[in-house]
């Protein structure tokens, strides 16, 4: 299947609830006014993109509105995807420019952050990199089982302890595996446990401390996975994070299975930080990277049936 058709498959719940609901009230306008505008904010908050996000999506859409002259309500689809794709662009390319690169991903327990790693390390070795992945979540029961499945499927080494082991060793090993073994980039999980942020805080710290002594000058991405069913709880968990870690970029998972899709702009726009991958699906092959522009039309454009 083509991209842009998983994409749009991906994205019909949220679709059918920006679409169906923007079609119903441009045929009760007839022309484009402020009651227009509290109905098309109003949808958008149903659609996740949250309060302060809405308010900005409509006065730019007020502004282009005036700049065109445009006052067919019928055309606002098309301006509104337009405006969407603008505050969504920017750069969400990985930056993997050394060998080894490294790759930390964050995340609470249940937002698909092993089977992200898994999806993400197939794409990776698709593109023609040795990559190793490091079972970090040593805390969590069967997680370090999950991720060796994933080695399995993606066809890539691991490096993994045994249960309760120190997170940071199992990184410096993979670090010193990575070395001997050539790996362009290490994926290292990590525990999930937002709901005790010091310990958390401290296990990362030391996790970082490590990369940074052994890995000075690679390339690094630290990228936090979200459930995009959870809307504005995502939200909250990634300003939390935001704290205690310097975050690149999001992955945002299971946009197959919600309405929510909208959760993408408020991300970009509040936290100012990229999504670069998507996961729209359970197979292997279903995170994808995130296009701006192929995002947005998705929002609005009818998939193949």
């Amino acid at each position: 299947m083509k991209f842009f058709e998983k994409i749009k498959q991906g994205l019909q719940k949220t679709r059918d609830s920006i679409s169906q609901k923007l079609d119903s009230i441009v045929k009760s306008f007839t022309k484009i006014d402020e009651d227009f505008f509290e109905e098309l904010q109003d949808i958008l908050i149903s659609s996740d993109v949250g309060m302060s996000t809405s308010e900005k999506v409509c006065q730019r859409l007020r502004e282009e509105v005036k700049k065109r002259g445009e006052k067919d309500p019928s055309e606002i689809k098309k301006l509104l995807q337009w405006v969407i794709k603008e505050m969504l662009m920017g750069e969400s390319s990985l930056k993997l420019e050394t060998s080894p690169s490294i790759i930390l991903i964050v995340g609470v327990n249940g937002v698909g952050k092993t089977t992200s790693i898994g999806k993400l390390a197939y794409m990776l070795k698709n593109q023609g990199k040795k990559v190793l992945l490091a079972a970090g979540d040593t805390f969590r029961a069967a997680a370090i089982e999950q991720l060796s499945v994933w080695s399995k499927r993606s066809s890539c080494a691991i490096v993994k302890q045994s249960e309760g082991s120190d997170p940071a060793a199992v990184i410096f090993d993979a670090i010193s595996s990575a070395k001997a073994q050539k790996a362009d980039v290490i994926i290292c999980d990590t525990a999930g446990r937002l709901h005790n942020k010091q310990n958390l805080m401290r296990e990362l710290e030391k996790i970082n401390r490590i990369i940074s002594r052994e890995l000075p000058d690679s390339s690094k991405e630290t990228l936090l996975i979200l459930d995009a069913s959870t809307g504005q709880n995502g939200l909250n968990q990634a300003v939390e994070f935001k704290k205690i870690l310097d975050l690149t970029g999001i992955i945002l998972t299971k946009l197959d299975g919600t309405a929510r899709g909208g959760i993408a702009l408020a991300i970009k726009d509040q936290l100012e930080l990229p999504v670069k991958f998507i996961g729209v699906g359970e197979d292997i092959e279903s995170l994808r990277e995130f296009d701006a522009e192929e995002f947005s039309k998705a929002l609005f454009e009818k998939g193949e049936e």
